[in-house]
């Protein structure tokens, strides 16, 4: 069975993924991890980077360390698969320290920063309901591992299993040693500082509200915001598995938007559970996507001549609109698949230092090695406080084309995985394209994080956007779920 997807393994706890899972998962990474240390990773050195929009290599990262940090959301399945990732992960001979609830972000920089850690490790369905879990690794450099390395965990897995089942040794290991299970928490702090040295202004005198869906931004980021000066309302703001991400974060922006119109705030930001994303609403509630915060952010960088080539990475469903408006000022977007993974491949093979996704996830490697919702909503504030309210921002950037987005639950994982051979669902998205023409653009894809078929149709008129949209969802219904 292939595990990983989009980003990282991610499932249904108890049907999916199951402490046996975790267990095996973690043994078999710590396998593969420990074959290919010690290692030389070419990266940047952000403690002397951070806030001065430097990004040139400096010497790289050379770690034989033995430990892997772990970290957490607030899912409530998340202790019983720390514990069970960490035992895989100590029976390979690693040490394991464990962060605890923190953002992914936080994993990702103190895995780059500190010379001690080799690998990083989060447990989070990031978005994703409640019932979910998932597993994210992190290389030495604090970038997701590439596709190669978790091969190579689920072929190690796929042997153990096949050994087990022929009784020739099973899960046995070439142990030297187990590793042992430590408690870092005080290592958020270092993080912690790192955001706030990241800008170089105040936020005194701005009025800001904080979703932070019950999950990781609990931890820090209303204590972030507040050292630097903003006025902080927090909403959802306890660590809670049992509620993270229902009707708040980053995919329901409704209580936010009452939020800041009640406050009569200047601007407010939702973060989804692992806070390696979020999504903006200025002073008139309107919505400020990852598009949009590219748009912005590329603005200033570009004027700073900070933005190599003026290129933009970002994804397919980026939408005409921005695309349209950043070719205009003379800068250059480039598309991928939709993945971080693969806007951060792309970056690295450009040299491109800033890029994203329409759903908020955005990275800008003059500052972090990974996505990171904090820092990228600490950056928006700090470009509001020194040009112009972010209402103003948005009202001098651009239109977007009508863009609506669909999903269709489709249970079934290999199903969704080989959607593309199903004739009659093919036929129709080609049939959608053809009349569409330079008028819009259509995108079906399978969710790599849930059980979904997605549907994206973008037009000139939402009349169109609407009936093309309507038609491919029948279609999945009829083509592929009833067929």
């Amino acid at each position: 069975m292939k595990l990983f997807g989009t980003d990282g393994i991610r499932g249904k706890v108890g049907t999916f993924l199951t402490p046996n899972l975790a267990l095996e998962v973690g043994m078999s990474a710590g396998q593969v991890l420990g074959q290919i240390r010690p290692r030389s990773v070419q990266g940047k050195d952000l403690a002397s980077n951070l806030g001065n929009g430097s990004a040139h290599p400096t010497d790289s990262k050379v770690t034989d360390s033995k430990v892997i940090l772990m970290g957490q959301d607030s899912r409530t399945s998340g202790n019983m698969l720390a514990a069970a990732i960490a035992a895989g992960l100590t029976a390979a001979g690693w040490d394991v320290w464990q962060l605890g609830l923190c953002p992914t972000p936080a994993v990702a920089y103190l895995t780059a920063e500190m010379p001690e850690i080799a690998a990083g490790v989060m447990i989070s369905a990031s978005h994703n309901p409640p019932e979910d879990n998932g597993i994210k690794f992190f290389g030495a450099d604090g970038s997701k591992l590439p596709a190669s390395v978790q091969q190579s965990i689920e072929d190690l897995m796929a042997t153990h299993q096949s050994n087990y089942q022929n009784n020739i040794g099973g899960n046995s290991l070439p142990l030297q040693g187990y590793g042992q299970n430590y408690h870092r928490h005080n290592l958020l702090e270092n993080y912690q500082v790192s955001l706030q040295d990241s800008i170089g202004t105040s936020l005194e005198g701005l009025k800001i509200v904080l979703d932070m869906a019950w999950g990781s931004a609990t931890k820090v980021s209303a204590a972030v915001f507040t050292n630097l000066g903003a006025e902080v309302i927090c909403l959802h703001s306890d660590p809670d598995g049992n509620k993270i991400n229902v009707d708040c974060g980053s995919t329901h922006l409704a209580p936010l938007q009452q939020a800041v119109h009640d406050h009569q705030a200047d601007m407010g930001f939702a973060f989804d559970g692992d806070a390696d994303r979020v999504l903006a609403i200025d002073s008139q509630g309107r919505v400020v996507d990852g598009d949009y915060i590219l748009y912005l952010w590329g603005q200033e960088l570009l004027q700073q001549n900070q933005l190599p080539d003026a290129s933009i990475v970002t994804t397919v469903m980026a939408n005409l609109g921005f695309e349209r408006a950043w070719q205009k000022i003379g800068g250059q977007l480039v598309r991928t698949a939709v993945g971080d993974q693969y806007v951060h491949a792309e970056m690295m093979k450009r040299g491109a230092m800033l890029g994203g996704e329409q759903s908020g996830h955005v990275l800008c490697r003059h500052y972090a090695v990974s996505g990171d919702g904090l820092l990228t909503a600490l950056h928006l504030a700090a470009l509001a406080k020194q040009r112009a309210p972010l209402a103003d921002l948005m009202s001098q950037s651009f239109t977007p084309y009508p863009q609506l987005l669909k999903n269709v639950r489709v249970e079934d994982r290999e199903l969704r995985r080989n959607w593309q051979s199903c004739d009659g669902l093919v036929q129709a998205i080609n049939h959608a394209e053809s009349d569409l023409g330079d008028r819009g653009r259509v995108l079906v894809r399978a969710s790599g994080t849930e059980p979904l078929m997605r549907v994206m149709v973008e037009a000139e008129t939402m009349d169109l956007a609407n009936h093309w949209t309507e038609q491919l969802t029948k279609a999945i219904h009829h083509h592929l779920l009833t067929a």
